[in-house]
């Protein structure tokens, strides 16, 4: 138990030491909020992110195994509800006006809208898997197959900081939420270009076809019917695939920028 103490002691100094960090640089002069900026958006964000999160979970399982994961994950919880604690008392202020949490606190009971905070955040890991193949698959597809490429600090960024009132509890969660909003919407963008290169089919199943053409606008918009011919396939992505031109699923708004949409 020795061993799990220590290594909780030194996750919660070091992430009290780093989000004390990221709180204050804003405000050191114009060095301090440049790098700020360029903490809050990719590439760098994902490499505080990676110094705040899962860096910490790795070096404490290399250390003691579950023991030691499970000591880093407790060092980190134990310094955001400080953290928390902390910059609620530094905005008191703000405390007096309406908040998300005493709102939903309210609505649905302090018990069940925090425990439901706590399930979303296991899929943390997920989101990091995600984000990695972001950064380390996709980008071999733009070199293989001629994909568009993208900009990441367009999508995968936080803003919510800046937002007034925001402090504390909300102010975290909300960031989380801001984050792993713009790691879904880079990904779904891939995505669809994964899926109109591959399979411009249409499915069968028309329910799925109407969930689905949210995040996959080619289903109504190029796939061709499920009860279709490969031929037509092989004709649909010849017609869609202009050469010289970055690769983009069907109805990508700059697709057709200098050329006419084919009929």
């Amino acid at each position: 138990m020795h061993q799990f103490f220590a290594i909780l002691a030194i996750a919660l100094g070091t992430e009290l030491a780093l989000a004390s960090t990221f709180t204050i640089l804003p405000k050191v002069g114009k060095t301090g909020q440049l790098i700020s900026d360029q903490l809050t958006q990719a590439p760098w964000i994902d490499v505080a992110l990676a110094i705040l999160i899962w860096i910490p979970w790795i070096v404490g399982s290399v250390v003691a195994g579950w023991l030691g994961l499970a000591a880093t994950l407790l060092g980190q919880i134990v310094a955001m509800q400080l953290w928390i604690v902390g910059h609620e008392q530094f905005h008191r202020p703000a405390l007096k006006q309406p908040r998300i949490m005493g709102y939903l606190n309210n609505r649905f009971g302090w018990w069940r809208n925090n425990l439901a905070l706590w399930v979303t955040s296991l899929s943390l890991p997920l989101f990091f898997g995600v984000r990695a193949a972001e950064v380390l698959l996709y980008p071999m597809l733009v070199n293989l197959l001629g994909f568009r490429s993208y900009d990441h600090s367009e999508w995968v960024n936080i803003s919510r900081q800046k937002f007034e009132g925001l402090v504390g509890h909300d102010l975290i969660w909300c960031l989380y939420c801001d984050w792993m909003t713009g790691v879904y919407s880079l990904g779904a963008e891939m995505l669809r270009n994964v899926e109109s290169f591959w399979c411009p089919i249409r499915f069968y199943n028309d329910k799925k076809c109407e969930n689905c053409q949210l995040d996959f606008p080619d289903i109504d918009g190029g796939w061709v019917a499920a009860d279709s011919t490969m031929t037509e396939v092989v004709e649909t992505l010849d017609r869609q695939m202009p050469q010289g031109r970055p690769w983009s699923w069907f109805g990508h708004p700059q697709k057709w920028q200098d050329n006419d949409p084919p009929s």
